[in-house]
């Protein structure tokens, strides 16, 4: 599940911080997840780490995000992705490629001490290019308690 699904409103309105953490500890407490996003200054960072048993992380560098996002927006301008919460479509929101330009600089030192916070029964997977990411995925597919992963 998307987190921006359950933090975003119709017309791309903001989630207020109880009902945020209400829905994705609502989502955590289900026995089997995957969610998508960073959102860890939320406290909605804290209660999955506490809860998982593995976090997967795409450091992948500036050119590859802002591209990708590029490319996401000019396949879906003005409509619905399916990960994404009803009633916001697909926009160019410079907001966002702001933060994806200064992420390396601003968001990543926090990711790295967010994840200083994993317990040893916890694994951190990090992926620096899509290609890891799909063998990964296409290796974990094979094993026979791949379902069980949350």
């Amino acid at each position: 599940m998307s987190l921006d699904a359950i933090y975003w409103k119709p017309g791309w309105v903001a989630s207020d911080t109880g009902e945020f953490h209400e829905r994705v500890t609502e989502a955590a407490l289900r026995p089997q997840w995957i969610m998508d996003g960073n959102y860890i200054s939320t406290g909605a960072g804290e209660l999955r780490r506490q809860i998982c048993d593995r976090v997967i992380w795409f450091d992948l560098p500036r050119r590859t995000c802002v591209l990708g996002i590029a490319r996401r927006i000019a396949g879906s301008y003005g409509q619905v992705r399916p990960e994404m919460a009803e009633g916001c479509p697909e926009r160019i929101d410079l907001e966002f490629f702001r933060y994806v330009w200064t992420y390396r600089q601003q968001q990543r030192p926090k990711l790295l001490k967010y994840f200083e916070g994993l317990r040893p029964d916890q694994s951190l997977v990090c992926f620096t290019d899509r290609t890891q990411a799909s063998l990964y995925l296409k290796e974990l597919s094979r094993m026979p308690h791949a379902a069980s992963i949350h």
